[in-house]
């Protein structure tokens, strides 16, 4: 007696993008309704058209283990079904797990004895995106958890995340911005035995209410923040309504007194929105100031002469900070601070040193400032510099983002559902030529955001962009 089985060629599986579409073609072609539109499958038909695919998927994956398996024999020893003690379901054709489990009443056979599947074919990536889309697009552990109860996906958590990774609505709910190495610190911070300030950087905070006989009106603070020393000054202005004044007045200007200033090559170059660590030396100092303000004043209303000795004093703390490593050591000479280089003394309100008559005090001050600024660049060098050489954070390379790429804006003030999404219309790259600022264009305006606010999301068709 002898059993002949014809195997119909079944629908190509690449040819779909879901596993729904793939079992509805084969439940037509299974059974010659693929020219008939109008006829629909019953749920036997559907039925059979998932075992016919899953049966396609076994021989594909495990050739050897179906064919030992159908005739009663045990599995090769180096096969990666060993460890499941696989059975062979003789009435559906199809390898399940044998296991431990078999005696527990309370689960169902399907559980207890999931199907097989290889995490690399078609099929079973078609599946995870059809669970995956059915429950709304989960967690890969929730994920993970529902097809284990039919299916036994060899490696699944992998081959769920690897899924999870490609698909747009999984990335937009879940995905995280990618940034590229740290950068090198600039010249600027870099020009050692420089008088204070002599490169700044410059940032507001605000607004601060301050009482005006009996209203309140609004006061912003200016920080000017040396990169060098660390050193802080602190003034009040509107920073980029000075910049529109100016740039006003420059157009104003007579033509050959606009020729002159521009030979002196000044502009403003502001960083992009949404990235303080563009200037992380110096947002770092307004945290300080607003932690001392909220402090020191509360929610209280001051008039303008409070805040302007509050700033001062606020100013003289930061100032008095030490630079790099303290030493608990009493032999080691006290830390310096920025105070030393600019007012000569460790502490602001601590006396100035009072010379005697009969000295030049021209000559001798002069003297006692050479030896303190010394001793601050001394320390300075040993203590505080070397602290700069490695990278906190970012110290990966990632790969750089390409014009037309498809990403996400963050925006923390708005929910992740609105967050806008663009494509990239423009990059700019750094001096080192990583990429790190980019223009994003979202439907007729351009964004210029940092990539520290861009995440990436899998290209979608035009279709769904819409």
């Amino acid at each position: 007696m002898a059993t002949v089985t014809t195997n119909h060629p079944l629908p190509d599986a690449q040819q779909f993008s879901s596993f729904s579409e793939l079992v509805k073609a084969t439940a037509r072609h299974l059974h010659g309704a693929a020219a008939d539109e109008e006829e629909t499958p019953t749920a036997e038909k559907f039925k059979e058209a998932e075992l016919s695919i899953l049966r396609s998927a076994q021989r594909d994956s495990f050739p050897e283990e179906v064919r030992c398996l159908a005739a009663g024999k045990p599995v090769p020893s180096s096969s990666c079904l060993v460890t499941l003690a696989p059975e062979y379901d003789v009435s559906l054709r199809l390898i399940r797990v044998g296991g431990r489990l078999r005696r527990c009443q309370e689960l169902e056979p399907d559980v207890i004895h999931p199907v097989v599947l290889d995490p690399r074919h078609v099929v079973t990536k078609l599946l995870i995106r059809q669970v995956d889309s059915d429950l709304k697009h989960p967690g890969a552990e929730r994920l993970f958890a529902e097809l284990r109860r039919k299916f036994w996906i060899l490696r699944g958590r992998e081959a769920i995340r690897r899924e999870q990774r490609s698909c747009p609505e999984c990335q937009r709910w879940r995905a995280q911005p990618v940034n590229p190495k740290m950068a090198d610190l600039p010249p600027a911070r870099l020009r050692l035995y420089r008088p204070p300030f002599f490169s700044t950087g410059i940032d507001c905070f605000g607004p601060l209410q301050v009482k005006v006989s009996r209203r309140s009106e609004k006061r912003w603070g200016l920080l000017f923040k040396c990169l060098m020393t660390r050193a802080v000054h602190i003034e009040g202005t509107n920073f980029r309504g000075g910049n529109r004044e100016l740039q006003e007045a420059f157009r104003d200007m007579h033509p050959s007194l606009q020729a002159e200033l521009a030979e002196h090559q000044i502009k403003f170059c502001f960083n992009p929105p949404g990235a303080p660590h563009f200037g992380g030396s110096w947002e770092r100092e307004i945290r300080s100031i607003k932690t001392a303000l909220t402090a020191t004043m509360g929610s209280q209303v001051v008039s303008g002469e409070v805040l302007t000795t509050t700033l001062i004093e606020i100013e003289g703390i930061l100032n008095s900070k030490p630079i790099g490593y303290v030493s608990s050591d009493v032999a080691d000479p006290d830390p310096v601070t920025p105070n030393l280089l600019l007012m000569g003394r460790l502490d602001p309100s601590l006396p100035q040193a009072v010379y005697h008559d009969s000295e030049l005090l021209g000559r001798r001050h002069w003297r006692a400032c050479q030896v303190l600024s010394d001793r601050f660049w001394a320390q300075f060098l040993r203590h505080y510099l070397p602290t700069l050489q490695t990278r906190s954070k970012w110290q990966a390379n990632t790969a750089p983002l390409q014009l037309g790429t498809v990403v996400m804006i963050l925006d923390p003030q708005l929910p992740r559902a609105s967050w806008p999404v663009g494509k990239i219309s423009k990059v700019f790259p750094g001096a080192d030529g990583l990429i790190r600022t980019a223009e994003i264009k979202v439907r007729d305006r351009a964004y210029v955001r940092p990539v520290s606010r861009l995440i990436r999301l899998p290209a979608v068709p035009e279709d769904d962009a819409q």
